[in-house]
């Protein structure tokens, strides 16, 4: 496995130096993946933008993580999914709704369910739904609007996700209490 480097403010590339000090200022500290993907500026900007951009969207706090921990739970980030839940929980997400993210269980709201299960067709399909999918999405209360939604905010997971997958980054301290991977899981 390549090694990659965790920057610091000082180590970063000049043009990630500003990105840098606003994960610091939005997190309290640096989170290591900023400080990997520091190595390239361009990717950090995209990955912070469509950060900032995907919270402006219409889905509220509940919705936002159910979309962000769908996602990294399918894709095993070993990474997202303890930083997402600290995210979840700061962010006032109900406990139960949480744990069911994390265990691939049956979320006890119906609508969180169907958004969830709409943004696991469009990462297993790759973007590819059938009618029936996109028509029980509508059903739920959604709209074409929510579906391009789900589709930034797929963009900006994979990007942390695949990031994380390669450069195998420690999770941050803050988060080492929601230590998550699939197999411990499965085995509960």
């Amino acid at each position: 496995m390549a090694d990659f480097i965790r920057h610091t403010l000082e180590t970063a590339p000049e043009a990630s130096k500003p990105l840098v000090e606003n994960a610091i200022a939005m997190f309290g500290m640096l989170p290591n993946l900023t400080a990997t993907m520091a190595e390239s500026p361009q990717l950090l900007e995209v990955y912070q933008l469509a950060h900032v951009r995907f919270q402006e969207t219409s889905f509220t706090p509940d919705e936002l993580n159910t979309v962000w921990l769908a996602i990294n739970v399918e894709h095993a980030c070993h990474y997202c999914v303890p930083a997402h839940t600290g995210i979840a929980h700061r962010m006032g997400v109900d406990p139960e709704v949480i744990e069911a993210l994390r265990t691939e269980s049956p979320l006890p709201d119906a609508k969180l369910e169907a958004l969830r299960g709409f943004t696991l067709a469009m990462v297993r399909g790759r973007g590819v739904v059938s009618d029936d999918e996109m028509q029980a999405f509508f059903a739920a209360g959604y709209s074409r609007k929510h579906v391009l939604e789900v589709i930034l905010g797929i963009a900006q997971k994979v990007m942390s996700n695949y990031v994380n997958h390669v450069a195998q980054t420690p999770v941050d301290a803050p988060f080492a209490k929601f230590a998550w991977d699939r197999k411990s899981v499965a085995a509960a």
